[in-house]
């Protein structure tokens, strides 16, 4: 099976140049199942219905999200009626929304598990070692688990993948919009990679307009992160290939199209 997964799609040029270049790369690939961290795909911040259904009508079949996947409270309910849309497992119990969820494919099932890293992110938040190790007994029917580790630390990252290494199918970091060259199956079989990267504007600091990211570091204040209106964007993400049979990924192949 050839699983598709993409880094942080980041506002409109990002759902946008999403809905212009996946269908034709799916194609392209053969991708059997595409995986999405929408948490910014909303204008301004965050994840909308009206968002997620962008990157489903895109060609998305199943969205993962982070840190601000509660940015809009129109989204909340949203999260509990969908088994599509999923938000970090070891965030509160009681939050809008499910951590953990299953994709039919037919012929095999896919369990998809969202975690959020602690390191710089929220040490108020389930530790995501204990989150992760408390949810594998569930996850043990499933041949095929995937794992989005939505996560600033890269070493923070790393330990988690080797912690999961044999356990899942695939850890693909997000969050950081920077994708990293460090594609690999590790020595158990799980397919890895630090961060998948972003779909959104290539000019830009990590999404943003650099001048208001420049004046926030440079002054200490508050600002609104607004996402250039381009069309020059980037679309990065990394395709596993995982054996329907075992579980384990043969093989990745890490996206980067400009």
């Amino acid at each position: 099976m050839r699983i598709f997964m993409i880094g942080d799609v980041v506002g409109v040029p990002g759902c946008a140049f999403l809905r212009r270049h996946l269908p034709a790369l799916k194609k392209m690939k053969a991708v059997d199942l595409c995986i999405a961290n929408g948490e910014n795909s909303a204008s301004g911040n965050g994840i909308t219905p009206a968002s997620a259904q962008h990157l489903f009508d895109s060609g998305v079949d199943f969205i993962t999200t982070g840190n601000h996947v509660f940015a809009r409270c129109e989204v909340y309910p949203f999260l509990d009626e969908r088994d599509d849309v999923i938000r970090p497992a070891n965030y509160y119990a009681g939050n809008p929304g499910k951590g953990f969820s299953v994709i039919d494919m037919g012929r095999v099932q896919v369990a998809v598990l969202n975690l959020s890293g602690n390191a710089f992110l929220g040490d108020n938040y389930e530790n995501v070692f204990l989150c992760a190790q408390r949810l594998l007994p569930q996850m043990q029917k499933y041949r095929i688990v995937v794992v989005d580790l939505h996560a600033e630390s890269t070493g923070e990252k790393r330990a988690v993948g080797f912690f999961l290494d044999g356990k899942v199918s695939v850890v693909a970091g997000t969050h950081t919009h920077v994708q990293t060259a460090d594609e690999q199956v590790l020595p158990g079989g799980t397919g890895y990679i630090t961060d998948l990267g972003m779909v959104g504007p290539k000019q830009s600091v990590l999404g943003v307009k650099p001048e208001i990211i420049i004046g926030r570091m440079r002054t200490g204040m508050p600002a609104r992160f607004d996402v250039p209106d381009t069309s020059e964007c980037i679309l990065n993400g990394c395709i596993f290939d995982v054996d329907d049979k075992s579980g384990k990924t043969l093989s990745t192949e890490r996206i980067c199209l400009e």
